[in-house]
């Protein structure tokens, strides 16, 4: 009987903010917008043997009854300058964007991870978002132009034309020939035309085939027209099925949608986010977690999460009190404008009456219910615990690796980099050095330009 030949783990770092998973207020805890934040998360993940940094996007601060939600990390500095910044003060690891494809435009953005290719020397990835809601769209020309129906579908057209910008230069083309004169050995480089529902455009293409041919693909969605979509047309899912159940059903289910579109298994990978705490023993482990979830959740923070499923203003309650009698109020207009966590709850009502019977079940408070039923630490533990319980979650399936988040910006990946990884390199399980050059390498990626089936989504 042969076993299983070991999976490699691939990690990632997601540099913190723009949720309440920031513990701001911790003393440790430096600033989400100097340089020198992003340059110390970054070189950390680098020296960690990290695949790759992920950059988060936020297109407008969002409010809450009408004012700046200031209780988590606001604002996000542009993602395409910090990481062309970072390319300089890094060598190996990968840089990923989130730019969303419903308020952009394919030949801006093909041109901008183009010019990052380069510059960082085939290190570029993008991660592929929709926007959901017209209150984002406020702060552009279209604002709420868009029905929700419609988002993939131009989503879906959006990353095709930009495939085929990014293809419209072959990567011979260029001679420079000092002598003779002559740079270009075809004057209709980057000539295309797309005529499509969304996109009407022709023109060339002004930045020559970079090192990766395309920036490495991600895709976040978890909508059954978001795992279509990532089976379609992604490298990568950045998922949050965490569990070792949750993930292996996640798992099996994208994976099996592979082959309709002529892919294999390992042409995608999952990549769920997870949060960690690590201590010297599991003992000291779960009491630091516990009293991280309590710096996450203050009681300000508590009535605020509370107003995105009762969608009602709960000022006047007591985090240390018990839930509201009132039932939510199940109207479109909603108090808690731009927040992905809303579009969490399907239905107020029943999620209100779950909440109820835990809360009186176990004699909880608000707070002590938000704190419980919300997003815990996935991995707690030693060092040894810690790398165990990943190794054993990418061996079943459960996920190809993770893509970390820690509570501290910028020094809380340090620990993992310094305890954790050399637990995983120990089993074999986790790179030594870089193999290659470009996040495809490290990624197990192939070439674009080496895949027989060009993949455009459809």
């Amino acid at each position: 009987m042969t076993s299983k030949p070991l999976k490699q783990i691939h990690l990632a770092a997601h540099f913190p903010g723009v949720n309440n998973t920031t513990v701001w207020s911790d003393p440790a805890a430096g600033s989400h917008i100097e340089f020198s934040s992003f340059v110390h998360f970054a070189q950390t993940a680098e020296r960690a043997k990290f695949d790759f940094l992920f950059l988060a996007e936020g297109l407008r601060l969002r409010e809450q009854g009408g004012k700046i939600y200031d209780l988590d990390v606001v604002g996000r500095p542009d993602t395409f300058t910090v990481l062309a910044a970072l390319a300089a003060v890094t060598e190996h690891l990968g840089l990923t964007g989130t730019i969303n494809s419903t308020f952009n435009e394919p030949y801006e953005v093909a041109r901008q991870f183009a010019s990052l290719d380069h510059l960082s020397g085939g290190r570029s990835a993008w991660n592929v978002v929709t926007s959901w809601d017209a209150f984002t769209g406020e702060n552009f020309r279209r604002g709420g132009f868009l029905p929700q129906s419609e988002r993939y579908s131009r989503a879906k057209e959006f990353l095709a034309t930009a495939n085929e910008l990014f293809d419209s230069w072959h990567g011979d083309e260029i001679i420079a020939d000092q002598a003779a004169g002559v740079f270009l050995r075809d004057a209709k480089a980057g000539s295309f035309v797309h005529s499509g529902r969304h996109f009407d455009i022709h023109g060339q293409f002004n930045v020559p085939r970079s090192p990766q041919g395309r920036p490495v693909i991600f895709q976040a969605g978890d909508s059954e027209e978001g795992r279509e979509f990532a089976a379609s047309s992604a490298d990568a899912i950045f998922s949050r099925h965490a569990t070792l159940e949750g993930g292996q059903a996640f798992y099996t289910d994208v994976k099996s949608r592979l082959a309709k579109y002529g892919r294999r298994h390992d042409q995608l990978l999952i990549l769920p986010a997870a949060t960690f705490v690590l201590a010297d023993t599991d003992a000291e482990a779960e009491e630091l977690a516990k009293e991280v979830r309590r710096q996450q959740v203050s009681g300000a923070t508590a009535i605020k999460h509370l107003e995105f499923v009762w969608n009602r203003d709960l000022s006047s309650y007591d985090p240390e009190g018990p839930l509201p009698d009132i039932d939510p109020d199940v109207s479109d207009d909603h108090i808690s404008k731009g927040r992905a966590q809303v579009r969490m709850y399907r239905d107020p009502l029943a999620t209100a009456r779950q909440w109820r019977e835990l809360a009186a079940a176990n004699n909880w408070s608000i707070r002590d219910l938000v704190i419980n039923a919300g997003n815990r630490q996935n991995f707690v533990g030693s060092p040894a615990t810690v790398a165990r319980t990943i190794d054993e979650y990418v061996q079943a399936d459960a996920s190809d690796g993770f893509i970390l988040v820690p509570h501290i910006t910028p020094t809380g990946l340090d620990a993992f980099a310094d305890q954790v990884v050399p637990l995983l390199q120990e089993r074999g399980v986790f790179r030594t050095e870089y193999e290659g050059p470009t996040l495809r390498h490290h990624l197990g990626l192939a070439h674009p330009d080496d895949v027989s089936d060009e993949r455009v989504a459809s």
